[in-house]
């Protein structure tokens, strides 16, 4: 069975036991965590949520993504800005679908 949840302004489609990766939650490590707001279970769609759905899942860590480079350059100018960026993120694993 999967699950549509909705966190940090995006959708993703969960399964048991997928590890995915949220933006960051301001959980520690090793604790659980309930996504309320779960827009479809399996054939079930929600208008806009399904009602008493839940999905639990538990925070393996809290990390940062790949590095994103921003590269800015203006030809025949000598002019160039190379700036880096990693996001915070929450990597959780799901461990049940209620619902």
């Amino acid at each position: 069975m999967f699950a549509v949840i909705k966190t940090g302004g995006k959708q993703y489609k969960v399964a048991k036991d997928d590890v995915i990766r949220i933006e960051r939650l301001t959980v520690e490590a090793g604790s659980k965590v309930d996504f309320e707001e779960v827009l479809a279970v399996g054939e079930k769609i929600g208008t806009p949520t399904v009602a008493g759905a839940k999905v639990i899942g538990e925070v393996v860590e809290n990390a940062r993504n790949a590095k994103v480079v921003i590269f800015k350059k203006r030809r025949r100018h000598n002019y160039r800005r190379k700036k880096g960026h990693k996001q915070h993120v929450s990597v959780v694993k799901i461990l049940d679908i209620v619902g």
